[in-house]
């Protein structure tokens, strides 16, 4: 038998480190040649290390959350055969671990603070010959009568005290004055029903991968980007009757239309009477770095947190191409398969929660973007036409600008510009 050393591979080109976010095995397990060990993150994009060989976890050396340079050993396992770990102990090795389980980043600094427990709080015996009493709930089961003299009772009654919920202190639970003398002084708060009862534990919870990430972005974008939002309503009835009349009559080939095409295809014209929307702000050199390709963020929901995949060159593509392309990112993003391609080099962000959008948000800019649009829900409102309210469909767009770069003018004619060309679905279609 011998020991294989597996260390992290390059992930990406110019990736020097990634954030070690899962461990799909334990020390002890055996696994398979090609099975997931573990999985990595870097930027927004996730990437599994699969095993080379098949063999037996001897050793773990990074824990959740730990940085880990490309090159470094991360797992080590006994195989058959001599593996590629030299007898005499070369630079190939792994530092041996004298208690396997414990993980090396741990053993690396022996004195750094463990994270804290969570533990129960400790029982307390009861006195002998009293029977077991809850603070916050009836101290016996539900339906059992509690055991007391008439007199007791009697002044119960008369003290509107539910005798269910009193301990008892003698034989068999029995109630006695003394009894209720300590119930009175402890308050009526306890005669709570059952199931109410406070709780303090606190659980810590450990930021690490795509969170961390999105943490540092929205702290960024924060503390550099002066926001400036600005709320505009839109009647999108005549282009809600436009899409639904396109996929009723559409192709087989042709992918089915949601909202999201017709406000990219209207962003890319707006955008092309103010191209200095669609820019990123090096706001380290002080440049601005406007982009004739506009390439729209769409900011998706997955299982592990907000991501946005990019839609790369909007001003070429149809409405049908918009929404294939839609659909392919957000499927990729929701199954974590997308590309780091696939996650960069968006130039104006769309984001957009559907029926949960509300009435108005106030979105965080895609740093370095300037621009972000914000989609609110769709509600069917009365809108007065000069003699009468008719019920519309009506829509908010919140949008925010980097005030640094965009005036308010300016951003108002933009958001005035998609509100034109969604009210006139039409034009959209117009060059």
């Amino acid at each position: 038998m011998g020991e294989y050393v597996i260390k992290l591979p390059d992930v990406g080109e110019g990736v020097a480190e990634a954030e070690l976010v899962e461990w799909h095995v334990k020390i002890g397990d055996l696994v398979r040649e090609d099975a997931v060990l573990a999985a990595v993150m870097t930027d927004k994009a996730t990437v599994e290390i699969p095993s080379p060989v098949d063999g037996e976890i001897l050793w773990l050396g990074a824990e959740i959350g730990d940085t880990v340079a490309i090159g470094s050993p991360i797992v080590r396992l006994k195989v058959a055969g001599e593996g590629n770990v030299k007898a005499d102990g070369d630079a190939k090795a792994a530092p041996k671990a004298e208690t396997p389980a414990e993980p090396a980043a741990a053993k690396s600094d022996p004195a750094a603070p463990k994270p804290p427990q969570v533990s129960a709080q400790p029982s307390v015996a009861a006195p002998k010959g009293t029977r077991p009493a809850s603070v916050t709930g009836a101290p016996r089961p539900e339906g059992e009568k509690p055991l007391a003299s008439p007199a007791v009772r009697l002044r119960a009654k008369e003290a509107g005290i539910d005798l269910r919920q009193v301990p008892g202190s003698g034989p068999a639970g029995r109630i006695s004055h003394e009894d209720l003398d300590a119930f009175l002084a402890r308050g009526p708060q306890l005669a709570r029903p059952t199931g109410l009862a406070p709780k303090d534990g606190v659980e810590d919870i450990k930021v690490i991968g795509l969170r961390r990430k999105i943490a540092e972005k929205m702290a960024l974008a924060k503390s550099r980007i002066p926001h400036i939002t600005y709320v505009e309503e839109i009647d999108v009835t005549a282009l809600e009757e436009l899409r639904a009349t396109l996929n009723k009559e559409k192709r087989a080939d042709r992918p089915k239309l949601t909202l999201l095409p017709f406000l990219m295809r209207a962003m890319v014209k707006a955008i092309a009477d103010q191209p200095n929307l669609n820019a990123l702000f090096d706001d380290e050199a002080g440049i601005i770095h406007q982009h004739e390709g506009i390439h729209i963020g769409i900011a998706a929901q997955t299982p592990t947190g907000l991501v946005v995949p990019v839609v790369k060159h909007a001003e070429a593509r149809d409405l049908w191409d918009c929404a294939a392309e839609v659909n392919r990112l957000a499927e990729a993003a929701k199954s974590g398969t997308a590309s780091r391609d696939e996650l960069s080099g968006s130039t104006i962000t769309i984001t957009s929660l559907g029926a949960m959008g509300g009435v108005a948000t106030t979105p965080v800019i895609n740093y370095p973007e300037v621009a972000i649009v914000g989609v609110n829900k769709m509600m069917v409102r009365p809108v007065w036409d000069g003699t009468q309210f008719i019920p519309r469909k009506m829509m908010n767009l919140s949008s925010s600008f980097d005030h640094r770069v965009i005036d308010g003018w300016d951003a108002a004619v933009f958001v005035q510009r998609i509100k034109a060309l969604m009210e006139t679905p039409a034009m959209i279609f117009v060059d």
